[in-house]
């Protein structure tokens, strides 16, 4: 079994058998979201989907702390190592790399990818997404922030994920009508939404995912409550 834990916004602490923990778009200081009773005992593995702050901007911290194995793209591999973090583990979308009994495969993201440092936005590389290959076999698509885009049915056709993490906010990722389409294209069985109510123009929610599904594609929408880990 794996421990879901979502940290609010698009951040998630997974905790694999054996006890590793990953940790997914750290966001933790300003996000509003962010259950404040929650701490880090250990961080083995962090995934990185794109520069923006609100994926990255706790980083820098809980990598000099815990000394994970930090995966991204190459550009923001780069940044991260000129701050100081060490085992900052470069790739690219199509590649697949190992990190401690998760293996882990860079898929597309229909998004943009400035870092933000000391006033200046950065090249940060091309936003991406990620598919978890558990050691128990099954496999996950985190998708990041994205648009929905056709090649989705490239990913379900590669590796068909078992659960999907779609954003479903708007403004800035897709809408719920959108990650409807989107569930229908990764085929994924359930789904669990991400990204939204963080603040107010992020108006998306789960039950209307959920309503336009109904009918059309067979899919359970999972709706998790923040700081309350589920067993999957």
């Amino acid at each position: 079994m794996t421990e879901i834990l979502w940290l609010g916004h698009g951040t998630f602490q997974l905790r694999l058998d054996g006890g590793q923990t990953v940790l997914i778009d750290p966001w933790v200081q300003d996000n509003p979201a962010f259950p404040r009773g929650h701490v880090f005992d250990r961080i083995d593995t962090m995934l990185i989907t794109h520069g923006h702050f609100d994926h990255i901007a706790d980083a820098v911290p809980l990598a000099r702390r815990h000394k994970p194995q930090v995966i991204a793209n190459y550009e923001i591999c780069a940044w991260l190592d000129s701050k100081g973090v060490a085992n900052a583990c470069g790739m690219n979308k199509g590649g697949s790399q190992q990190a401690g009994s998760l293996r882990v495969t860079m898929t597309h993201a229909v998004h943009s990818c400035g870092i933000s440092d000391e006033g200046k936005i950065l090249y940060g590389g091309d936003a991406g997404g990620y598919v978890l290959h558990l050691p128990d076999g099954r496999r996950a698509y985190f998708a990041g922030d994205t648009a929905v885009f056709s090649d989705m049915a490239l990913i379900a056709e590669l590796y068909q994920p078992a659960l999907a993490f779609l954003p479903v906010g708007d403004l800035f990722t897709m809408g719920p009508a959108e990650a409807a389409l989107a569930c229908r294209l990764v085929q994924a069985p359930t789904v669990i939404p991400m990204h939204f109510g963080t603040f107010p123009p992020l108006t998306g929610r789960p039950a209307q995912l959920r309503q336009l599904l109904q009918g059309h594609v067979d899919c359970n929408v999972w709706d998790l409550e923040i700081g309350v880990p589920v067993q999957w």
